[in-house]
């Protein structure tokens, strides 16, 4: 990435006097300080549950969903069973009359919403899910459940009401559904030259979220983001034996799933700083690298603080693994599997160093909590999920390490930090983006660096300036906007990259990283497994860092201003204060920045001046009298380019 912040100072000199200048700029101006720095409300207020510094309030609460689950695949039809436990506990302060289940399988279906509203709809249908009842166990008494679906969601019908602040009950769902092919995406059956790749996520009903903010929050799934409660799952998939699982958090049983090699080199790699393999290439379609007994195994995972797992299956996988250092001299293994198409030196056969570098450079914002990482090639779905992330066989070069990277960055957003990525994407892709960035430069020395998408932002160009035409767009939705309400033509440049450069722009040209980093460090630990709002993050960031910051929540969240701050005049002047150079600026845009002021003087040398924000409170035209009488050659607003200014053309001025 572009060196974002560079620390400057102000100094002052005193010597030779200046000369008066003017510039060319707009008549008109669209700015209005009344408006920009206007006491802001935001969208959530402050209450017992949520307090004025962003925090959990101390009546703040969140439900719990355990869940225990036995499944089994049918590889030569495709097809996932499973025997579903799901434990509830209500929390709140309501007691619960129903509940609400998400069905995403049902996104599958030719009627469902998905199918007929989607951007991203296909030609190819499953029948979702299929099951028959659903059984209610409440104080040691079962009962059927009367329940309706309704496209995505499940909605279940108490006969006494869920009891609030503590009531639990156990829901058993035994369901199936066909595993849809490559055109499913996130999830999908995907051949390889040594057999099918099973990619299972969004597998099991789920729990939907009940909180403060919205109540139930159950609007049907059209393939955008998720919503989940945390807690414990538990998990079984059984398989034919020549298949490896690899899958969200720890596998629980290896002596009886691995052979005893297996085992040992499982062993080594969880103590190695190199990759190591733990079933290499010559162990594929080798029945002695397998276990002799029964015909199918059943592989047993645990995860703990969890909203969510997801798991892969096949007989055509080569597994490599290494350990990551974690603070406080913690360790989590990395892994990485893949088919032999992903073999290669640019390829897969990097991939575990990346998993392994990223994760170590991401737990310094905040240590990361699940026993493994897993990187896993196959359809390419570039999708992540607690403790494993979905991405391509074929990928490779620097592809391969920016999705490596972006993925398994989800894990703090919003895995850890469970914001509500249905409706607020710009905290889950936009927040991860921005840990990338950083990563990026960390690797190997920047070897990949800096963080490019190319969607937005082409190699040789200049990040700032790759926003200014989604600035310029009145059509553009704001970061607020929910993320199924975006246009694909806008989901990258708003969701992604504008949430990820807001975050660059905030550390690096408003608060610098030496009050950024701790306020943001400690908004991910405030937060972990819990289901922060963007109102909490902007008063949390306000309060951690010590600074009001309505201008830019106003200008660059709720709203999509452009920034075009220009020089309009340089001028000696020597009244009763003493002599001086006054500087006048003008502001043609609604939204302004702080910004770093560089004067060049006569003799080849200059000083960086910085012209915080506070200057634009009163005025659009605001001056600035500086205690220099050195010949000034030039002045220079934003001379190192670090600002989205959308023309660049009256920022200086020769004399």
């Amino acid at each position: 990435m572009l060196n974002w912040f560079k620390k400057t100072t102000l100094l002052c000199a005193a010597s030779s006097a200046s000369i008066a200048i003017g510039a060319t700029t707009p008549t008109t101006s669209n700015y209005d300080s009344q408006a920009l720095f206007a006491p802001l409300s935001l969208p959530n207020s402050v209450n017992a549950m949520r307090s004025g510094a962003g925090k959990p309030g101390p009546l703040f609460w969140q439900n719990q969903v355990d869940y225990s689950l036995k499944a089994s695949i049918d590889t030569e039809q495709d097809i996932l069973s499973s025997k579903e436990t799901i434990t509830y506990t209500n929390n709140s302060p309501d007691d619960l009359t129903l509940l609400w289940v998400q069905l995403d399988q049902n996104m599958y279906r030719k009627d469902s919403r998905s199918s007929i509203a989607s951007q991203w709809r296909s030609s190819n249908f499953t029948d979702g899910y299929q099951f028959d009842k659903v059984t209610v166990i409440i104080n040691n008494k079962h009962y059927d459940a009367d329940f309706l679906i309704d496209d995505t969601r499940m909605r279940i019908d108490l006969k006494n009401p869920l009891a609030a602040q503590g009531g639990k009950l156990q829901l058993q769902i035994d369901y199936s559904y066909k595993v849809p092919g490559t055109w499913g995406g996130r999830t999908a059956v995907t051949p390889s030259k040594n057999g099918k790749i099973f990619e299972i996520a969004q597998w099991f009903p789920r729990m939907a979220v009940y909180d403060d903010l919205h109540g139930w929050n159950n609007n049907p799934y059209i393939s955008s983001e998720f919503y989940l409660e945390y807690g414990t799952i538990d998990y079984t998939v059984n398989v034919p034996k020549d298949y490896w699982v690899v899958g969200s958090g720890e596998l629980i049983n290896p002596e009886e799933v691995l052979t005893k090699t297996e085992q040992k080199r499982l062993a080594k790699a969880k103590k190695s700083e190199e990759t190591v393999y733990i079933r290499n290439k010559a162990d594929i379609n080798n029945p002695d690298s397998r276990p002799k007994d029964d015909q199918r195994l059943s592989w047993h995972f645990k995860m703990d603080n969890t909203r969510d797992v997801a798991f892969a299956a096949s007989p055509a996988f080569i597994i490599d693994g290494a350990k990551i250092n974690l603070p406080e001299g913690k360790t989590a293994l990395a892994m990485s599997a893949y088919p032999v198409e992903g073999i290669g030196s640019t390829k897969w056969d990097r991939s575990t160093e990346y998993v392994k570098a990223n994760i170590e450079h991401f737990s310094t914002w905040y240590p990361y909590p699940y026993p493994a990482a897993i990187n896993l090639g196959g359809h390419g779905a570039g999708m992540e999920y607690p403790g494993i992330v979905f991405d391509g066989m074929q990928d490779k070069d620097d592809l391969l390490f920016w999705i490596t990277a972006h993925e398994l960055g989800h894990n703090w957003f919003p895995m850890i930090v469970g914001s509500d990525e249905r409706r607020h994407a710009f905290m889950d892709e936009g927040f991860n983006t921005f840990i990338d960035v950083y990563a990026s430069d960390a690797f190997n020395d920047g070897e990949f660096a800096p963080k490019r998408d190319g969607e937005y932002a082409p190699k040789g160009g200049n990040p700032v300036d790759e926003i200014l035409s989604v600035l310029a767009d009145n059509e553009a939705p704001t970061l607020m906007a929910p993320a199924e309400a975006t246009d694909e033509k806008y989901r990258h440049s708003v969701a992604y990259f504008k949430s990820a450069l807001g975050l660059v722009l905030l550390r690096e040209e408003i608060l610098g990283p030496e009050r950024f980093d701790p306020a943001f460090k400690e908004y991910i630990s405030t937060w972990a497994y819990k289901h922060p709002s963007p109102s909490d993050f902007f008063r949390f960031m306000e309060s951690a860092a010590g600074e009001d910051l309505s201008w830019w929540w106003r200008g660059w969240y709720l709203n999509n201003w452009q920034l075009d701050m220009a020089i309009t005049g340089v001028e000696a002047i020597d009244d009763k204060h003493g002599k001086g150079t006054k500087v006048s600026f003008k502001s043609n845009q609604k939204l302004v920045m702080p910004a770093t002021l560089r004067v060049q003087y006569s003799d080849n040398t200059h000083e960086d001046i910085r012209i915080p924000v506070e200057t634009w409170m009163r005025t659009g035209t605001p001056s600035v009298v500086l205690p220099v009488t050195k010949t000034i050659k030039r002045a220079s607003l934003d001379p190192e380019h670090k600002l989205p200014d959308a023309d660049r053309s009256n920022n200086t001025i020769d004399l």
